[in-house]
Formats: C-alpha cells, structure tokens, sequence
C-alpha cells in the first residue's frame, strides 16, 4: 500500500479536481451556462437567448499539510504527510462538465447539462497509523505511538456522473427588480466507490528498527479497538492503486437521483436594462443519493478487537492494491467480527448551501462574495464530502472580455489569491495561482472551458 496515495494523485488530474468548482466563472457578469450550475434560477438571467456548452475543466488537488515549498523531484508524499504529527485531510475533487444547452423564452429559462465526478479524500487520518500503514519499509527508530481517534478516519474514492434537466422562471419583475426561482433534477449514475472507515481507533503501534538490517524493520498494532467499514464497487473494487480505475467508469448505470433549488434576486441598473447593480442568490445544491449494485458490490461492517500481548504485522498490508485485500488480511489474522454485511448500498450526495451577491461599484468594476456551507458530516461512510469555502472576487467586466483576482479561503487548505479572465465564450483561471506561485499554497487548481452563446 505503500505508494497508494502516489498513484491516485498521477491518476486524477486527467480529469480535474475543484473545491468550489469554476470559482470566479460560476459568478460571471455574463451569465452562462456555469451560473446555472452554481444556482438554477440564473437560466433566466441568460446573456444570450441560446447557450451551447462545449466543455469544462477543473483542476484542484488541497489538503492542509503539504505547500508547494516542499515539493520537489525527490518528494515522498506519504513521508511528507505522515510524518507532520496532525490529522491529514486531503480531497482530490473533480468535475468534468461535458455538452449542455440552455435557452430563454418569455419568463421560462430550461436546461440540459452533462457532468462527470471524480473524488478521493482523506478524513481525519491519524499520523501515526498513516506512517505506519503505508510507510513500514522506511521505519529509521523503535517507538511506541498511543493512539485515541474518536472521530471517523476514512479513504475515499468515488466517481459518478450526471445528466440534469433545470428549469426556472420569473415570479416578478418591473423597471428596477426582478426575482426568480428554479430546480435542476438530475439523473445519477454510479460509477466506482471504495471506502475504508476506521472509527473510534484506541490502541498501540510499536515500531521496531533494525539497524543492521533496516529492510527487516517492521510494525506492529497490539492492544487495539475500532470499528471498520469496507464498502467497494465497480473497477475501484479491484484496486485503489491502478490509475485508470480513477476515471474510466464515471458513467455506470442509473442509480438514482438529486436536485438542486435556487433563488436569484437582481436590482437592475437604471442606465442599462440588460444590466445589474446587484445580483444576489442562495442555492441548496446536491440533495440527493445513488445506490451501488454492481456484482461487485460490497458493504461489510466490523468489530477489530487485539487482545493485549497479541500483535498484527503491518506489513502484512505493504503489497496490497484493494480494499478487498486488505479485508481479506484482517479477516485471516482472527481480530475482526462481523457486525453487518450487505451487497447493494446507498451513498448521499455532497450537499451544500450557497449565498452569493455580485455587486456593481463603479463603471466596469464588480466584487463578489460567495460562500459555500456543507450541510453533511464527512465522516460518515456513505457520504460523499464537501468543503465549506468563502471567497471575494473582484473583477473587471467588459462585453467579450472580463479579469478577476479571488481570494479564497477553505477549510483544508486556508486562504489563497488567483487570478483568471475569460474573452468571449472561453475562460481560463485558477483560484490560487498567485500564492502556489509564493509556494505558500497547500492547493493548486487550474480550471477553463468554452461555451457559445448567441441571438
């Protein structure tokens, strides 16, 4: 298991990763298509009558240990992350937007959108047991570490895709204010899930070094408590470490469904009736869940119990490449019982509120504030996570051409400056370009695309 982690973050940038997906786009001045994505109601407040989605990309990889200053050619990123001594939380997150159309008519605005997932996280893994777990052939000193987790440690990886079908409309509108409401309901379709939970973790790692021989160091676990889940499906049931498992099943079949509800507010701007002075919303986002049932499919549930004076080589695990394996060991080493088992299961959605104002302050200089809540607890074994994040976007509008610089700060990887622009229906940006380039930033996000828009 030892370059598990290596592996999953070479596999996911084909496909982009985001905290707040398209940040700075998705509250434009030319309202489009990735509007609608942030909140429904904005179908109505199109800049164009017709607008065709081609596609999009977001690319994000943050947690809240590594900074762009510690990487280099040598880096072990297992090493780097285990050995910081606090809890590791990383997400890799993706969102592939593909083909999409939406229009305008008369007080109606309706849309059809393509969207494909791509997630891995890490939730509150113990330093200790990460180094441990994946880092055992590079054990330098005897120790013993004691360790007391309450919360809910997971591995996570999931992909799924999307086809949404959004309508909105006008409830009032006269010379300085218009109101409007909308829904996207979106078609699920599961693709893969891996999930290891360790919950509740008491209990003891000794180390031990042989210095002359280090190949022959090892670790062990003894005197231990948890509970454990291990949930898979589709491709990443048979390896977490194979690349492509990622991201060629993002679409499987459909599985469920979701939806999201908006409301947007715009007080028009008197010398221009297709303008606005402020344009405000709120969004409740990704309500919803998908069920799993490939033949593949697993849930099971587990008591780990090793009695005081019994041990558990962690090497045992350094050559694994999926969960079913690692079961598989705990299993025949006798220290598990079974709680609950079941094939087909249920993972909710990474739900989430959102408020936003774009605000006019003089001639072609707009700022946006925009915050995004969670509304679920990470830590539970079928949910998929969300960040909560605010951010304030400056920006420069002109008809074909717009700049902004956001500021951003997140839950995992704390504050960060960017810069994007966007000329006609193409954009560009990165919500941490200016401080990964200070090497200061725990993240770094790269996201553009092209829509079209006319009449």
């Amino acid at each position: 298991m030892k370059k598990w982690l290596f592996s999953c973050l070479l596999a996911l940038p084909l496909t982009g990763f985001s905290q707040e997906h398209f940040i700075g786009m998705s509250t434009s001045n030319r309202t489009g298509m990735l509007n609608t994505n942030l909140n429904p109601a904005e179908l109505v407040n199109l800049s164009k009558k017709y607008e065709v989605n081609i596609n999009g990309l977001s690319v994000n990889v943050s947690n809240n240990i590594i900074s762009m200053s510690d990487l280099n050619s040598d880096t072990d990123f297992e090493d780097l992350i285990f050995k910081s001594g606090k809890s590791v939380n990383m997400n890799i997150d993706a969102e592939i937007l593909g083909p999409g159309f939406a229009m305008k008519w008369n007080k109606w605005g309706f849309g059809l959108s393509t969207k494909g997932n791509v997630k891995f996280v890490l939730v509150d893994v113990d330093p200790n047991l990460g180094q441990a777990l994946f880092n055992t052939s590079d054990i330098t000193e005897t120790g013993t570490a004691l360790i007391n987790n309450k919360n809910n440690q997971r591995f996570n990886g999931i992909s799924w895709g999307e086809v949404g079908l959004s309508a909105a409309r006008n409830l009032f509108e006269n010379d300085q204010h218009k109101f409007s409401a909308g829904l996207t309901f979106k078609f699920l379709f599961p693709g893969s899930y891996s999930n290891a939970g360790v919950d509740a973790f008491k209990g003891t790692i000794i180390s031990q070094y042989d210095a002359a021989n280090p190949s022959n160091s090892n670790a062990y676990l003894t005197e231990t408590t948890a509970a454990l889940n291990f949930s898979y499906s589709g491709d990443l049931s048979d390896s977490f470490t194979n690349q492509s498992d990622y991201t060629k099943s993002i679409f499987g079949k459909l599985g469920g469904v979701g939806t999201d509800i908006g409301f947007n507010y715009q007080w028009k701007d008197p010398n221009n009736a297709k303008k606005y002075k402020i344009n405000a919303g709120v969004a409740f986002r990704n309500m919803g869940s998908m069920s799993f049932s490939d033949s593949k499919n697993a849930s099971n549930s587990y008591v780990l119990n090793i009695p005081t004076g019994q041990f558990l080589d962690l090497s045992d695990f350094s050559n694994l490449e999926s969960l079913k394996d690692v079961e598989r060991v705990l299993i025949n080493s006798g220290y598990l019982v079974s709680d609950k088992k079941s094939s087909d299961f249920k993972v909710k959605l990474p739900a989430t509120f959102s408020i936003y104002s774009d605000f006019k302050v003089y001639g072609k200089f707009f700022v946006t504030g925009h915050l995004q809540q969670k509304m679920s607890n990470n830590e539970g074994n079928n949910q998929v996570t969300a960040q909560n994040n605010f951010s304030i976007i400056p920006r420069m509008c002109w008809n074909y051409f717009e700049t902004f610089i956001p500021y951003s700060h997140n839950e995992l990887s704390g504050s960060n400056f960017g810069f994007g622009f966007r000329v006609g229906g193409f954009y560009l940006s990165s919500s941490s370009l200016i401080t990964a380039l200070g090497n200061n930033a725990k993240q770094f996000d790269l996201n553009f695309g092209f829509r079209w828009g006319f009449l």
